[in-house]
């Protein structure tokens, strides 16, 4: 019964001390996206008929939003 004890224990600590690596410096980036791309596109076309957006920012922004969902 000790024995059983032990190496749940020892189990335990070596988990524990395996959960602690994280890579280093290592940098993770996650991006969501809750919109499709032809919402955006849609939101673009309204922002830039109300005046909001000039033609160049227009087609700057549209052309990104293409390139996103390539």
């Amino acid at each position: 019964m000790k024995k059983i004890a032990l190496l749940q224990a020892l189990l335990l600590a070596g988990i524990l001390a395996l959960a602690g690596c994280g890579g280093g410096d290592a940098e993770v980036k996650s991006t969501i996206t809750t919109t499709t791309m032809g919402q955006e596109l849609q939101d673009l076309e309204e922002s830039y008929k109300k005046g909001l957006l000039t033609e160049e920012e227009y087609k700057k922004a549209r052309k990104a939003i293409l390139k996103r969902y390539q």
